[in-house]
């Protein structure tokens, strides 16, 4: 729902899966359920006459509004009473993880295996 309601146009399923890094059979199937329920329709799209455009409706932003309403307050409850210390040493300790992460070599890391399971 966020790919939708954030998106400045409306796009087709195919432009969605692609933005999220979804196929775009599992962007149509979420699509299809959203439709079920009320919360997108779809519009003719005037530069592909089969991709057509995914649009929130009323009730879509609503629930979308309740969604990030509800997120918001369960990550401030989260956060209460953490200094912005803990939280700039939390993500220079990521960032440190991330590019050793990028630097490795898992197998190395892990050691190879010449003989097989049981042999």
């Amino acid at each position: 729902m966020g790919a939708i309601a954030l998106s400045p146009v409306p796009l087709p399923v195919a432009h969605i899966a692609r933005n999220m890094g979804l196929t775009r059979q599992a962007v149509q199937r979420l699509v299809d359920e959203m439709r079920a329920d009320g919360l997108v329709r779809l519009e003719p799209n005037p530069h592909h006459r089969r991709a057509m455009l995914v649009v929130a409706t009323e009730r879509g932003e609503a629930a979308y509004r309740v969604a990030i309403e509800r997120q918001e307050r369960w990550t401030d409850t989260l956060a209460a009473g953490l200094s912005p210390e803990a939280f700039e040493a939390a993500s220079t300790l990521l960032r440190e993880m991330r590019e050793r992460i990028e630097r490795s070599e898992p197998a190395a890391a892990i050691g190879t295996r010449t003989q097989t399971q049981g042999a």
